[in-house]
């Protein structure tokens, strides 16, 4: 390792290196308790280098350059995978599910990275890629988990409570009505681990955009307010996403007559 008189430190490939021999003692617990994770674990550790030497190659070209169209690429490109991603964490799935992740993962994301970019941090231009791709891969990355969580148990709740929706709906409850319970359970649900990481940020953990501002030598103050705007930002993201995704789903459920189905 580097450093610099202002404490900047800059890491070299041995200290990479050395980083991931401690993958080893990963590897040591998965084999003496029998978990059967080696394999997967060698094959993350590979792809987690791989991938962002990778990203790291195309955004440093990406950011040399500064076309909008290329950024533009790179965002959308970003968008399809969180959406696919979500996708496949879903245990049930159904024909349209794609579609309507893609839907609440990209509506809710580029909503709130717009909003960061132009009226919080007013970049100029507003495809700058310093700030535009970091930040939607930091609200991409956390949404697509709320949603697959709403999505997941929406999706079995449905399944498993369809007697009593059928019930309520013979009972003469609308169709939100009848499935009302079980999107707000969804939503809560979904919600759950960006409220949790709200409620201890700044106390029992470090954010990691907050410990990489600070390790790159930034100024902590600042540092802690990128990280107040971006705790903002993800919340409201994900409830826009659980929100859409859950409505989404909700519909699928239900024929032009309202009537209940489950979807192939």
């Amino acid at each position: 390792m580097s450093g610099t008189n202002d404490m900047q430190i800059f890491l070299t490939y041995g200290d990479i290196a050395l980083a991931s021999s401690l993958i080893i003692i990963v590897l040591l617990i998965s084999w003496r308790l029998r978990l059967k994770l080696s394999k997967t674990l060698l094959i993350a550790a590979f792809r987690t280098i791989i991938q962002l030497s990778f990203i790291g190659l195309i955004l440093a070209w990406i950011f040399a350059r500064e076309q909008w169209y290329e950024v533009l690429i790179i965002l959308t490109v970003m968008t399809l995978i969180a959406g696919s991603a979500a996708k496949n964490r879903v245990k049930r799935s159904y024909k349209g599910l794609l579609i309507d992740t893609l839907l609440a993962v990209g509506i809710s994301a580029i909503l709130v990275t717009a909003i960061a970019i132009i009226a919080i941090l007013n970049v100029e231009p507003w495809y700058t890629p310093q700030f535009i791709i970091p930040i939607l891969g930091l609200i991409l990355g956390n949404s697509l988990t709320a949603i697959s969580l709403t999505s997941n148990q929406l999706i079995e709740s449905f399944h498993e409570q369809s007697g009593r929706i059928e019930m309520m709906l013979s009972l003469s409850a609308k169709p939100f009505e009848a499935v009302h319970e079980q999107i707000k359970a969804a939503i809560t649900n979904g919600m759950t681990p960006t409220l949790n990481s709200m409620l201890v940020v700044g106390i029992v953990s470090l954010p990691g955009m907050m410990t990489g501002q600070i390790l790159a030598g930034a100024d902590p103050t600042q540092a802690v307010r990128y990280q107040i705007v971006t705790m903002f930002l993800i919340c409201v993201s994900s409830t826009l996403g659980c929100t859409i995704s859950a409505l989404l789903i909700y519909r699928r459920f239900f024929n032009k007559k309202d009537q209940f189905i489950l979807p192939q």
